[in-house]
């Protein structure tokens, strides 16, 4: 019986054609590998995650706590059509994206997390995101709201984005939309990357997601490290 409840349980999962991974030359001239993973590695995610729970700085703590749920719930099969990419710097995990496909025209953006900060990473992952969703999924647009005055400014307004009636699936603030044209508009100025990644750093950022210790992930979002080239 709790077998055929699970089955009604898990969501019809919609197909999704794989994200082509990219590598950006950071500020710092290390290499950013952006891409897709699984499910199976959200319990690794969730470490990283976990820390940013007791951050109220830039409502780290509400995106963290609603970013953690939303994995989980993918790796629960409690979600429909999620999909998550991460950014990896010689394997350590420095940023986290996630969206769920609410149809074959609309993509809803969840949460965009940078664990390094100043160096836009999480510009670059929300970028990419937007890249699958409009490029290789297809997306007329994607819903987009925001939970900080940081990312307002670097989704709203840096990308001139449309006010839409309605809510958003988080409920909050006004949904504003990113659409197709919006997108390419903005594509040269804000989308970066390089493909093919290198086979040596594909092997290196697919073999382990390194994880930093707790008292280093909190340090990195406090903005005690700086690493920019002088």
């Amino acid at each position: 019986m709790d077998i055929e409840v699970e089955a009604y349980l898990r969501p019809p999962e919609m197909y999704m054609p794989p994200y082509p991974a990219k590598v950006i030359t950071l500020a710092t001239g290390g290499k950013l590998v952006i891409r897709q993973v699984t499910r199976d590695v959200v319990p690794t995610l969730l470490q990283a995650v976990k820390p940013t729970l007791e951050v109220e700085r830039d409502y780290y703590d509400i995106v963290g706590a609603r970013l953690y749920a939303e994995l989980l719930g993918w790796y629960r099969y409690r979600v429909r059509d999620e999909f998550c990419l991460v950014g990896q710097i010689e394997g350590l995990l420095v940023g986290i994206v996630n969206t769920r496909s609410f149809s074959p025209e609309v993509d809803i953006s969840l949460h965009t997390l940078a664990i390094e900060r100043g160096l836009r990473i999480g510009a670059h992952l929300f970028a990419a995101k937007m890249e699958y969703s409009i490029e290789y999924l297809g997306r007329k647009e994607v819903l987009i709201t925001a939970e900080s005055p940081i990312g307002f400014r670097r989704w709203m307004i840096e990308y001139g984005l449309e006010k839409r009636d309605g809510q958003h699936e988080l409920g909050g603030a006004t949904p504003f939309a990113l659409t197709r044209d919006l997108y390419f508009r903005n594509k040269d100025r804000l989308v970066a990357g390089e493909r093919p990644v290198p086979a040596d750093l594909m092997e290196v950022a697919e073999r382990e997601i390194i994880i930093a210790s707790e008292d280093d992930i909190l340090e990195k979002i406090l903005g005690a490290k700086r690493r920019l080239v002088q």
